[in-house]
């Protein structure tokens, strides 16, 4: 393997992560948009605590992986991104919203893909081509030139809640581990949730994938020929990424993305055939394939405008402690709610009107 190029070592190891996500997606029911719904309209946390225990993992390994010295965090993307609050909140609420509107985040999209499910096949191209068109396309023009201008300067260098509570080695250390341990302690206290093997084990299976994701790519980043960038799993661009070297494979570059994208599909098929779920499904009737693609839009754009999905603002970017994390994951939260609420009440007033008479 020493031999093969950096960038078939990066779509393997991106795949490897994706596999386990994807089969966390389907042997776990690992979902974001699920546990907010259960925890919102049910009083269901099991999935929740799932998330929480995720990120509890991956916290507390990225602090001992970053204490020790072996990996140089700073150099990610969520450390380097000029800060953009507005872009964060509006990218967050875009695609909470879409992701309501589809059932599923890009993430559970792709896990959708390797269950049979043409309806999330096609939003997977919607989300892919749009989060493309957020970056050079005709979107981007409104992130150039309307949410460009919200973002700090250079100058700010808060970019990690490390950098908030002050930036000594106590802090830098003690942080870390400190969340995961608070959140590992929440997620836990739950007696029904700690006997149940199947959530405590694939929720700390997705904070394990996000960790393998930036041990590889820190290894590969220091290929002296082909560098790759340090990052762990994000399901947005990737999505796009993957759609143009599938069209353009003896122009296109190979990337972690690409690998992990194609990694929750084959995890997902797996997972589906031991569970014997795969079955292929297709839209009810053009009002529902309607709902998927502007849904797949608003996810594909606004996932690029919040740096990251559910995944790479809500477990990659979290587990670095970014700041933008919390602030696009409350962003997406609040979407969610409200596209959810649109649904039931069949009107953005009538869902604006419903949340307000629930508080």
């Amino acid at each position: 393997m020493e031999d093969w190029p950096t960038s078939v070592l990066a779509a393997l190891a991106g795949g490897l992560g994706g596999a386990i996500l994807g089969l966390a997606a389907r042997l776990g029911r690992f979902c974001t948009l699920s546990a907010i719904e259960d925890a919102l309209f049910s009083s269901d946390l099991r999935r929740l605590r799932m998330w929480g225990l995720a990120l509890a993992v991956a916290i507390g390994s990225v602090g001992l992986l970053a204490a020790s010295g072996q990996i140089d965090f700073s150099t990610s993307l969520y450390n380097t991104l000029a800060p953009n609050p507005v872009a964060w909140i509006l990218g967050g609420l875009m695609f909470g919203i879409g992701m309501a509107f589809c059932g599923a985040c890009g993430y559970g999209t792709l896990a959708r893909v390797g269950g049979g499910d043409l309806r999330a096949l096609f939003g997977f191209l919607v989300l892919g081509i749009s989060a493309y068109m957020a970056i050079a396309g005709p979107t981007a023009h409104l992130r150039v030139f309307a949410l460009a201008p919200f973002a700090l300067d250079d100058s700010y260098t808060l970019r990690t809640l490390t950098d908030v509570f002050g930036a000594g080695e106590t802090v830098a250390i003690g942080l870390p581990f400190l969340t995961a341990a608070l959140l590992a302690a929440w997620s836990l206290s739950d007696r029904p949730f700690r006997g149940s093997f199947r959530h405590v084990f694939w929720g700390a299976m997705v904070g394990v994938a996000v960790v393998t994701g930036w041990i590889a790519t820190a290894q590969l980043s220091g290929d002296a020929f082909d560098p790759r960038p340090l990052a762990s799993h994000t399901f947005s661009v990737p999505l796009g990424q993957t759609i143009i070297y599938f069209m353009t494979m003896s122009s296109a570059t190979l990337t972690f993305g690409i690998g992990g994208t194609l990694g929750v599909v084959f995890g997902a098929f797996v997972g589906a055939l031991i569970r014997r779920e795969f079955r292929w499904e297709g839209a009810d009737d053009a009002r529902e394939m309607r709902r998927h693609i502007v849904g797949a839009f608003l996810m594909g754009t606004g996932g690029v405008y919040a740096g990251g999905c559910t995944i790479g603002q809500g477990v990659s970017a979290a587990s670095v402690l970014a700041i933008s994390a919390p602030v696009v994951m409350l962003s997406i939260w609040c979407g969610a709610w409200l596209g959810l609420n649109y649904l039931m009440e069949g009107s953005i007033w009538r869902a604006i009107m419903a949340l307000v008479s629930r508080d």
